[in-house]
């Protein structure tokens, strides 16, 4: 296992993570004063795509992140978690990247309106897939 490329993928799933958390409480809060003055912030947080069935997305993208990061942990581990971890976090990844796929195109084609929060959030969950390509790749065959 490549360690760099291991301990990258945590990081970024980290920051995901702090960034999901962050967008959650806006959230629920609606504190303006969060968006750090971009507008667009609160467009895209209070249009009809900022939740799936009744789930703020920032909290879909909580659940995704941890799963992500225990994926990580059992790794280390867990024999099957050894074995198998690099594909389960690339089905992960890839599930996550074709989600933000959609949220970029909800942003830019019918919101008109780019979250610096999401943005970051998105850069992050495509770093994790790139990651997971080159992981799996690199994996020795079993």
């Amino acid at each position: 296992m490549d360690k760099w490329l291991y301990r990258a993928s945590i990081a970024l799933a980290i920051i995901g993570l702090l960034v999901s958390i962050y967008m959650t409480v806006y959230k629920y809060t609606g504190n303006e004063g969060m968006c750090l003055g971009s507008g667009d912030c609160s467009t895209v947080n209070a249009s009809r795509f900022s939740e799936v069935n009744g789930i703020p997305v920032a909290v879909v993208g909580i659940v995704g992140y941890m799963a992500i990061l225990g994926v990580h942990f059992l790794e280390k581990r867990n024999a099957l978690f050894e074995k198998n971890g690099s594909l389960l976090i690339f089905g992960m990844g890839l599930a996550g990247f074709v989600f933000i796929l959609w949220l970029i195109y909800v942003e830019i084609a019918l919101l008109k309106a780019i979250c610096p929060f999401c943005v970051a959030s998105q850069a992050a969950m495509t770093l994790i897939f790139i990651i997971a390509v080159i992981r799996l790749i690199k994996q020795p065959n079993s």
